[in-house]
């Protein structure tokens, strides 16, 4: 793994964070593949599907950044072999109270990182 390929996976992530806290679903939607997939624990409740309703739940609610939330998001691990990688995240104070910890996995096309699958749940 190089440097500045773990940097460019970093700065995906980086961009995940910035556009779930300041409501941007076209940062959002930038940082994943077409063809990504978005699965995870809501509480108890499990999601299954793409990143889709997660955008249009950013597009169509007041962002973190204007209500004021606590929203964190630590970046735990990345792992970055060939043009795949892995990254861990902890996110805490999302809508004001949740964390959750996410598992990105990423794959590198045509010179791009992007994220092709999201494992999620609330802690």
């Amino acid at each position: 793994m190089t440097d500045s390929e773990k940097e460019a996976v970093r700065k995906v992530i980086q961009n995940y964070i910035d556009g779930t806290y300041q409501g941007d679903a076209k940062l959002l939607r930038d940082c994943f593949h077409k063809n990504a997939v978005m699965n995870g624990y809501l509480e108890e409740q499990l999601l299954m599907g793409g990143p889709e309703p997660f955008f249009e739940n950013i597009e169509n609610n007041p962002s973190m950044a204007e209500g004021g939330a606590p929203y964190k998001g630590e970046i735990a691990s990345i792992d970055v072999v060939g043009n795949v990688a892995s990254v861990t995240l902890k996110e805490t104070g999302f809508g004001g109270s949740m964390a959750f910890t996410d598992y990105f996995h990423l794959i590198k096309e045509a010179g791009q990182w992007k994220i092709i699958s999201k494992t999620f749940t609330t802690e």
